[in-house]
Order: structure tokens, then C-alpha cells, then sequence
């Protein structure tokens, strides 16, 4: 009787059509400009940041176990980043919104030697410490703005419906980039590393993971990627208040879109912020009734579906739509 040898290999038939998918909606997404609204193209710009701050906060809860009710650091860091940059150093705008994001990377190093002082929910309390710190030193600078917030002066020439459309572009761009950049990490023998760290350190540690460095490492990607949301906001509003950009709402956001599609995936908060994204556009007119009923919603996913919309339709992680883990073909 001869026996079949079973194959372990990363891609399914699910993950080639996800992959696929997602290439077509991004190609798709690319010439929206040329066929839809402006008030259109706005909207989607906030999509795309929810989605792009979704990943990120997934990547440093979901899969380095780190809860950080602070993330707004970076955001606010990637806006006032835009000011420094674009209007005082006279960069292109577009330009600076990846030297936003590495500004906040960097800074994001010299911040995790602070947050990773602590642990569990101190972590969670002091990253929010630490973001009203950095909101309370930037105030204190006249020339950004002080407590009032500062304009960006660098696209006031440019016409408005270019404006919109290529920060739509670059929003796309930025979403597109993080999703690739979750992807990659994660099939990695980091991401491998980051997740059994997260499920247990000190097992992580006596079987040789480098725990500081892999949570260290996720820390500056997620500060780099909510750098880069931060700018994209800048751009979108063309005005940086300190209240706004180092808002605790931005925390509140991401937590919400992450508990909802299903923390620790890869699809997961890509669909929370698709469903948190529908949910503002249906509520946004019922004032505080729709906060109440966002709360609603994240305690019953909390509470009873704590697999997120994902996993409900993944059936608990049985479907993946990025080639990340391995199969064993079992032979016949």
C-alpha cells in the first residue's frame, strides 16, 4: 500500500482568493477618485485611518499582548510631525507623511524604555500617561500653536479637489502599506516570537525569544504606523489641535474596531473598522445615543462573542484569508 507523504504548506484556496481580493479592491479603490464624489473620497479618508489604526493596535494587543490606552502619543507625534516638517521645514506634505511616521518611530524607542517599566494594566494606564505628557510639553510650545492648535499653512495655495484626492491616495497608500506590513510581520519568525510572548513571557524567554527587542520592535511599528494616521488626519483637516489629534477617543476607537472583528487576526480588525466605519455613518446624527450604542455593542462582543465578527465567520479561525500559519495536507 502506498503511502501519500503529507505536505505542510502556508497558502489555501482561501488566503490565494483573499489575496487576490484584496489586490483588486486596492487597484479598484485607486480609481475611485475619477468616478465618485468628493464628499465620498472625505469619507473614505476616515475609513482608511480607522483601518490603518485597527491594524496597528492589533498588532501591539493582539499579538505582542500589549493593551495601550495611549496610541494617541503617535497620532498626535505623525500630526504635529506634518507641521514641523511640511510648514517649517518646507517639505512637501505628501512627502513628509512617511518622515512623520519614522519621527514618531523613532520617538516611540526612547518611550518603550518608560511603558515596558510596566506591565498589565499599568502598562494600559501609563501609555496614557505618557500621551497627556507629551499633549501637555506641546502646548507649552508658541510655535505650534500652543493650547490652540496650529494650522498647516502648506496646502493653502493647492486647489481643494486635488487636495482631497491625493490625500486619498496617500491614505489608501498608507492602508494598503500596513496590512502588507501586519501580513509579513506576523508570518515571520517574529510574529511566531511576538505571539508566545504574548501568551506566556518568561516560557517565551526560557526558550531563547529576545522578549524586550520582539516587543520593542512591534511597539515602534505600531507608534510608526498611528504616526502616520496622525499626519493623514492633519492633512484631512488641515488644522492640529492638541485636544483632537492626543484625544483618548483615538484609544476608545481602535479598542472598539479590534474587539468587534476579533482580536489577535489578521482580517479581524479590517472588518472592525469596515463595521465601526458603517456604524458612525448610521448613528453619527443620534448625538449621545450613538455612543451609547457603540458602548452596547462593544460589552455584547465582549461579553458573548468574544471571537469577534471574524471569528464567527471564519468559523474560529479556520478560514484565513492571508497565508500566514501553516497546513498539513493529511495523506489519503
Amino acid at each position: 500500500m502506498t503511502m501519500t507523504t503529507p505536505k505542510v504548506h502556508r497558502w489555501t484556496r482561501t488566503s490565494i482568493v483573499g489575496v487576490a481580493a484584496f489586490g483588486l479592491v486596492a487597484v479598484v479603490a485607486a480609481v475611485l477618485p475619477f468616478v465618485v464624489e468628493l464628499a465620498s473620497l472625505y469619507a473614505l479618508i476616515d475609513l482608511f485611518i480607522l483601518l490603518i489604526l485597527a491594524v496597528m493596535w492589533n498588532l501591539l494587543a493582539g499579538y505582542g499582548g500589549m493593551v495601550s490606552i495611549g496610541q494617541q502619543a503617535h497620532i498626535g507625534l505623525g500630526a504635529y510631525g506634518i507641521v514641523v516638517i511640511a510648514d517649517i521645514l518646507g517639505i512637501n506634505p505628501f512627502v513628509a507623511i512617511p518622515l512623520a511616521a519614522v519621527v514618531s518611530a523613532l520617538l516611540a524607542i526612547p518611550i518603550s524604555f518608560l511603558a515596558f517599566r510596566l506591565a498589565g494594566g499599568y502598562f494600559a494606564v501609563g501609555t496614557w500617561v505618557i500621551a497627556e505628557v507629551l499633549r501637555l510639553v506641546i502646548v507649552q510650545v508658541p510655535g505650534l500653536g500652543g493650547g490652540s492648535g496650529i494650522s498647516i499653512s502648506s496646502l493653502s495655495g493647492v486647489d481643494r479637489i486635488l487636495r482631497i484626492v491625493y490625500t486619498y491616495w496617500a491614505a489608501l497608500a498608507v492602508a494598503v502599506i500596513a496590512v502588507i506590513v501586519a501580513v509579513i510581520l506576523v508570518r515571520s519568525s517574529r510574529g511566531l516570537a511576538l505571539t508566545s510572548v504574548r501568551d506566556d513571557s518568561i516560557a517565551a524567554a526560557s526558550s531563547g525569544v529576545r522578549v524586550a527587542y520582539s516587543k520593542r520592535l512591534v511597539f515602534v511599528v505600531a507608534a510608526a504606523g498611528a504616526g502616520a494616521a496622525g499626519a493623514l488626519v492633519a492633512l484631512s483637516s488641515l488644522r492640529v489641535q492638541p485636544d483632537s489629534v492626543f484625544s483618548v477617543q483615538w484609544a476608545a476607537f481602535m479598542i472598539f474596531m479590534v474587539i468587534i472583528g476579533g482580536v489577535g487576526t489578521l482580517e479581524g480588525p479590517i472588518l472592525g473598522a469596515i463595521i465601526f466605519f458603517v456604524l458612525k455613518q448610521i448613528f453619527a446624527d443620534f448625538g449621545p445615543l450613538y455612543l451609547i450604542l457603540l458602548g452596547v455593542i462593544g460589552v455584547v462582543f465582549a461579553l458573548f462573542i468574544r471571537q469577534g465578527a471574524w471569528g464567527l465567520i471564519s468559523r474560529r479561525g479556520s478560514v484565513l484569508l492571508f497565508p500566514v500559519g501553516y497546513r498539513l495536507d493529511k495523506p489519503e
